[in-house]
């Protein structure tokens, strides 16, 4: 097995290492484990690539379709991005929202949350909530956000449609919005491109398998890669009024966390997560069982 440097030198090579471990472990589809590596590894490319006019200008007009597909179907006070990556998509989208609305983001990577987090302070943008998580366990609570999209966040698990439909779905209040691969609305190019990826597929169909009402599914006008265009999916979830009690959640439960000398802990799980560069890092595998932090716990 390689170690993550010998990853690192082959990532730096050009070398596809989400492809790589897939094909290196016998894999169909994506696992956790081959993303964050893969993804973690890219960790600075995104915010770099802003340094180039047509990506900037690419990124000004993307985040500008989405915050107004967003304004078509309401006024939101809350947004999330699941799966938000160095951010430089949640910026772009908050500077065509008002300023008031409440903004969150988590990752599988750690280092993508906190390259996040300077970005956002580099665009004036401070009062960003930021945690790593888990697209099958989101660290939020039910209904707790208006808005929740993802930004080709869901396209590399492919397979693992059904459980993170349903976890967003959880999640949001109001509507869900998926910029995601277009596979169903591309050629035959695209599909095998897609293919090799492991990318997404269906999401509309399995919305509605799950009984979701989707309102709209069709190619997204702004596409960076013709071999990868995407496809806005929009569904409307209907909620009632009651707003949850807390947003953070325990990963496992759903159910809130409290902050302790510098860890959040869940009394249900009887775990602590621990904040680590100020970002609390809320995936299952982050959590650190001890029943009895909270009864021996005493402020310094």
């Amino acid at each position: 097995m390689r170690t993550p440097r010998e990853l690192q030198a082959l990532y730096q090579q050009g070398k596809n290492i989400t492809q790589l471990l897939r094909e290196e472990h016998g894999l169909q589809h994506n696992t956790d484990t081959v993303i964050e590596i893969a993804y973690d590894l890219q960790t600075g490319s995104y915010i770099a690539a802003m340094n180039d006019a047509d990506m900037e200008r690419h990124k000004r007009e993307y985040t500008a379709e989405i915050a107004k597909t967003m304004l078509s179907l309401c006024q939101p006070t809350s947004i999330l991005e699941a799966g938000v990556g160095e951010a430089t998509t949640l910026s772009g989208v908050l500077q065509n929202l008002e300023p008031d609305v409440s903004s969150y983001g988590f990752d599988l990577s750690w280092s993508r949350v906190a390259c996040a987090k300077q970005w956002l302070l580099s665009q004036g943008m401070d009062t960003t909530t930021l945690c790593t998580g888990n697209l099958f366990h989101i660290p939020f609570a039910d209904n707790s956000m208006d808005i929740v999209y993802t930004s080709h966040s869901i396209e590399p698990n492919g397979g693992n449609e059904k459980p993170i439909l349903q976890e967003l779905f959880r999640v949001a209040k109001k509507f869900l919005i998926l910029c995601e691969p277009g596979y169903e609305l591309g050629n035959e190019d695209v599909k095998k491109r897609m293919d090799l990826h492991g990318y997404c597929k269906n999401l509309k169909g399995t919305a509605e398998d799950l009984g979701y009402p989707v309102l709209t599914h069709k190619l997204f006008p702004v596409t960076a890669n013709p071999l990868n265009p995407t496809a806005i999916t929009v569904i409307e979830k209907q909620a009632g009024s009651m707003a949850p009690s807390h947003v953070l959640a325990c990963p496992q439960y759903k159910t809130p966390l409290e902050q302790l000398d510098g860890m959040m802990f869940s009394p249900e799980a009887l775990v602590v997560y621990p904040i680590v560069g100020g970002i609390p890092c809320l995936r299952i595998g982050n959590g650190i069982f001890a029943s009895k932090y909270k009864e021996l716990h005493f402020p310094r």
